[in-house]
């Protein structure tokens, strides 16, 4: 019986970290996938329901050729999960629609088309607020998927607070970052209990380590509090490593060498290694975005070239970590989720990888992860980067409402807030 009780108590809490995320490619052709507010690259795609709100698609296909893309909109529950909706309950106007403005590279040396599209289009676009993938595919066939987005669309219907708070628990006060959430509902949604409500916290609009809070710690008619660090506090990492491939012909910063080939661009990082003894220093970053630009004054969408850009990492005494495997983090491997998985090298000992990148500034971290993946696990930063509470976070809190017999997940409510400056924005 006390086995049951508390497997029914983790259930209503489900504060676990996730293993979902919405951005993924499919087809090794495709590179540079992005989308964000329109002139913003360094936005999350949120819209507002029933408003002019535009977003921006980009992205690379590296055949040089061109070829029929079409995108389309799912709507989704707050963890990613299908809807039982199809698609006429939440998409007015065509179900697809065409990208029909495209561009072949030139003064590169690597062969590519550059699409882009303004998202969403007059003819196809949601009449519902939640989370949506936005799939991108050829010739009108779904099942030639070449890859997906995350967006969400918000219906504001409650008010979002929150502040980023050092936690007092011993065991966390130097490593960790707790939230403080209030939500306040307006006389729209009307809730039968607190769980009808649910929280997600995104650091740095990252899905894969997401906590979801469906229990407040107060709750009075339509306000909600959640407060408690034991479920809203998660490790803070450090400020994120950089890499800046403005310019292919001089040498940055974190450059070691570049070879220059004919047909192509190799580029070798310094090496890298723990950072979880050294002390914790602040620096400006993009939280683990990327932004294309150049330095060479030339239009980054269609003649900027693409490097084979070596990573390595040596670890203490040059042995692998046992028992995990070591990944990439960051929007240039949509947050560990393409090919971003390192390979340790015995002979040099240390992790390599190799990634094909656009000319541009990117932000990376090293996490590990567990070879034998257990429930409740996810990316870690405890043996590579290390955590200290001080570090600047992007939080992104996101207020779902399921009313009583509803299919699928509404949004009703968002803010973002940093842990540097505490300053919230609706």
């Amino acid at each position: 019986m006390r086995i049951f009780l508390t497997i029914a108590l983790l259930c209503i809490i489900s504060c676990a970290w996730s293993q979902t995320s919405p951005d993924r490619i499919y087809k090794s052709n495709i590179h540079t996938t992005q989308v964000y507010k329109a002139s913003d690259p360094l936005s999350y795609p949120v819209l507002m329901l029933n408003s002019n709100d535009q977003m921006e698609l980009h992205f690379d296909d590296l055949d040089g050729d061109v070829k029929m893309y079409y995108y389309t909109f799912e709507l989704r529950n707050s963890d990613w999960s299908k809807t039982q909706l199809n698609s006429f309950d939440y998409l007015k106007g065509f179900s697809n629609v065409r990208i029909n403005t495209y561009r072949q590279s030139s003064i590169a040396f690597t062969r590519y088309t550059h699409y882009q599209a303004p998202v969403p289009d007059r003819n196809c676009f949601p009449t519902r607020s939640g989370n949506y993938l936005l799939k991108v595919f050829l010739n009108g066939d779904t099942s030639q998927l070449a890859f997906t987005k995350g967006i969400v669309v918000v219906e504001s219907k409650a008010s979002v607070a929150a502040q980023v708070l050092q936690p007092f628990n011993a065991q966390r006060f130097r490593t960790d970052q707790k939230l403080q959430i209030i939500v306040q509902a307006d006389n729209r949604i009307n809730t039968l209990s607190p769980q009808d409500l649910k929280v997600v916290v995104l650091q740095n609009y990252i899905w894969q380590t997401s906590l979801h809070l469906n229990k407040p710690t107060i709750f009075r008619g339509t306000y909600f509090e959640y407060s408690d660090e034991n479920y809203t506090s998660m490790p803070a990492g450090k400020e994120w490593r950089w890499v800046d491939l403005r310019s292919l012909r001089l040498m940055s910063d974190r450059m070691g060498r570049i070879e220059a080939g004919r047909n192509k661009t190799d580029i070798y990082l310094r090496p890298d290694g723990e950072r979880q003894q050294q002390l914790y220093v602040y620096y400006r970053d993009l939280n683990g975005l990327y932004s294309i630009e150049t330095s060479d004054n030339v239009n980054p969408l269609w003649e900027t070239d693409y490097a084979y850009v070596h990573f390595s990492f040596f670890p203490p005494g040059n042995k692998p970590y046992e028992g995990k495997d070591m990944y990439i983090m960051g929007e240039l491997t949509n947050n560990g989720m393409d090919d971003a998985k390192m390979v340790f090298n015995p002979d040099k000992g240390g992790y390599e990888k190799t990634l094909l990148l656009k000319q541009g500034f990117f932000n990376y971290n090293y996490v590990t992860l567990p070879e034998k993946l257990q429930p409740g696990q996810s990316f870690s930063f405890e043996n590579t980067e290390g955590n200290n509470w001080s570090t600047e976070n992007t939080y992104m809190i996101l207020v779902y409402y399921k009313p009583f017999g509803g299919r699928a997940d509404e949004l009703i409510g968002y803010t973002t807030v940093s842990s540097l400056f505490q300053k919230a924005r609706n």
